[in-house]
């Protein structure tokens, strides 16, 4: 992928793409979830769900506020971004009699949230944990998933090693809320190595801001979703069931690495793509968004959902189709190594 000059770009009025999301409290039999959404409503709707201690602002900012992205997205989709039980901003502290919600209970929340705003089928973009809750939900009601975007996603249960750093991760939570240790554990989850800094590296704004939103979390909150995830089953054998389209993205600096090559070893490969991002952590959508364009482009238009706009977007830009080149346009294009991606695609689009 070539590096963008100002002239390859597409100029947008950020204020015009969405002022303020519309924020809704829905009360399901699993207690509140909150519901921010962008957007026409009479849209196709996609439905993202963030990591662990993040929320749509923190984990999907990056990717949607992309010029590009609002073309490929927020033009097409009504967005209905889906917060974990007290992740999403001024949450309160969870009443702590109130019981500790499954990855189960989480994935029916999903179905209600649906039923609330009448929606049917539904395009689905998640990040690691979010990725699992939304994958589970897709087993669960396969009728209702069109597709699935994951990010760095997770899939088998913990392994040992996982088990036992989340569970000391959950009791600094427990007595000592969202304390220094606590966010260095997150965000070396979340960023690669490059853009946390170091003794000779400066800490990037993305990291700074994502460090900020941390400090917003009830530490109670985050440490309940912490023990839903880590006690995730194991999704492998029914992901060969799955038949909705599948875009998988990794940083190959990811801790989840192996994960995404799992779960795409497991999903029907008519069906699902890999695409590796090279020099980025988990977080893609805020790493390196850009990454993420063509890919989902493509993979959108395999539904009918992407359709370019010819007043508003650049002959240059790179989601113009004369700026594509014509290489991509053939299945066989989907081995390629693309930098800063690499691909490993055999869905017939």
């Amino acid at each position: 992928m070539a590096d963008s000059t100002p002239t390859d770009s597409v100029s947008v009025d950020m204020d015009s793409i969405s002022p303020s999301p519309k924020e809704h409290i829905i009360r399901t039999c699993h207690g509140s979830v909150s519901v921010a959404v962008y957007g026409d409503q009479d849209k196709p709707a996609l439905i993202t769900y963030p990591d662990l201690g993040l929320n749509y602002v923190s984990c999907f900012q990056g990717l949607l506020f992309c010029p590009e992205a609002y073309y490929l997205l927020l033009h097409n989709f009504c967005i209905y971004h889906i917060s974990p039980p007290g992740h999403e901003l001024g949450a309160a502290a969870i009443d702590p009699d109130y019981p500790i919600l499954s990855v189960d209970d989480l994935a029916d929340q999903i179905a209600e949230v649906l039923n609330f705003f009448g929606l049917n089928a539904v395009m689905c973009m998640g990040v690691t944990a979010g990725a699992y809750i939304l994958t589970l939900f897709a087993m669960k009601y396969r009728q209702r998933v069109l597709g699935l975007i994951l990010v760095s996603p997770l899939c088998k249960e913990p392994s040992w090693s996982e088990w036992l750093y989340n569970k000391v991760m959950s009791n600094l939570l427990y007595f000592y809320g969202m304390c220094g240790v606590v966010k260095e554990i997150l965000l070396k989850r979340y960023f690669s190595k490059e853009i946390r800094g170091g003794a000779q590296l400066l800490e990037s704004d993305i990291v700074k801001a994502c460090r900020r939103s941390l400090d917003e979390r009830q530490s109670l909150n985050v440490w309940r979703f912490l023990e839903a995830i880590n006690g995730r089953p194991d999704l492998s054998e029914g992901l060969r069931k799955l038949h909705c389209r599948s875009l998988i993205f990794v940083g190959d600096m990811s801790p989840f690495h192996s994960e995404a090559l799992h779960i795409t070893s497991k999903l029907d490969r008519r069906f699902s793509a890999l695409v590796e991002v090279q020099a980025c952590g988990s977080m893609v959508t805020e790493e390196q968004p850009h990454a993420m364009l063509i890919p989902m482009e493509y993979f959108l238009m395999g539904y009918g959902l992407y359709r370019p706009s010819k007043l508003s977007v650049s002959p240059r830009s790179p989601l113009s189709p004369s700026c594509i080149s014509p290489e991509l346009f053939s299945p066989e294009s989907m081995g390629l190594k693309l930098k800063p991606i690499k691909t490993r695609i055999s869905m017939e689009l």
